[in-house]
């Protein structure tokens, strides 16, 4: 899959332009996963002070919003659909006269095949394994349990479920990947300084879920990010973390039932 973006040929911007470049960077992750990182943080430290272990502690990723079905199912929707204004606002911000911010990060449609193949090898090399770091880390006892999902079973509970997966692959990839990715590279980062800082990034607002989803996180953002800087496409990068996300949401009720001791 060759480079098709214009993330290789990003030239650094004059230096009386950088510090608007830094404010901009900081509204967007203040507005977004940044304000997530900086709870995530609070919360681990709040967490492994606890005279509980973190192996006993748990954390809900799609929770009940509310007794009444009608109002959890409009909850559910506007909880995933307003954190999405932040990923309009990443595109919005680089888009240039004569190409679209979709068309800069390659998020659009002019390679489907070769981004759903690429989604999908990047789910079988990372969703897997990370899967199985998740179950070992538990048994260490450095993550919390991670109920993935304890919404009542509707009608529309697998279908909100896609839509937060969806919400959070286009999230974290348009964002952390796409936008900062372009944004560092203007300020005259390296390229693997740029991976390794995004890694870290992606990595600490997990830390929520305990260190292991920390590391995980951290090694899939350096698997993703030199993804994009050989493809210079997200589009792949958001079919392989939408796919990761289904699968962990709607399967876990299959993993509580077939591993308690694990899942539960």
């Amino acid at each position: 899959m060759p480079n098709s973006s214009t993330y290789a040929a990003e030239t650094p911007v004059e230096r009386a332009q950088r510090p608007r470049l830094w404010w901009e960077i900081a509204i967007v992750l203040g507005l977004s996963l940044g304000q997530s990182a900086v709870y995530s943080i609070v919360t681990i430290v709040d967490r492994s002070t606890q005279s509980t272990p973190l192996a006993d502690q748990k954390t809900q990723v799609n929770p009940v919003q509310s007794s009444r079905e009608v109002f959890d199912f409009l909850y559910q929707v506007l909880g995933n659909l307003f954190p999405l204004f932040a990923v309009a606002l990443v595109i919005y911000l680089l888009w240039q006269p004569q190409r679209s911010g979709f068309r800069r990060i390659g998020l659009d449609l002019t390679r489907p095949a070769r981004d759903l193949g690429g989604g999908m090898l990047l789910f079988l090399a990372i969703g897997v394994p990370g899967i199985l770091f998740y179950a070992v880390t538990r048994l260490l006892g450095i993550t919390v349990t991670v109920e993935a999902s304890t919404l009542n079973a509707h009608w529309w509970t697998v279908p909100v479920l896609v839509l937060a997966a969806l919400r959070a692959a286009l999230q974290e990839e348009v964002i952390v990947v796409g936008y900062l990715f372009t944004r560092l590279r203007q300020l005259n980062w390296g390229t693997w300084t740029i991976i390794l800082a995004a890694a870290v990034l992606r990595g600490s607002y997990h830390l929520y879920q305990g260190f292991g989803p920390f590391l995980g996180n951290a090694v899939m953002g350096v698997v993703f990010g030199w993804c994009y800087t050989r493809w210079g496409r997200v589009a792949p990068l958001v079919v392989a973390h939408t796919v990761i996300d289904i699968v962990s949401f709607v399967g876990y009720p299959l993993a509580v039932a077939w591993f308690p001791s694990i899942f539960a």
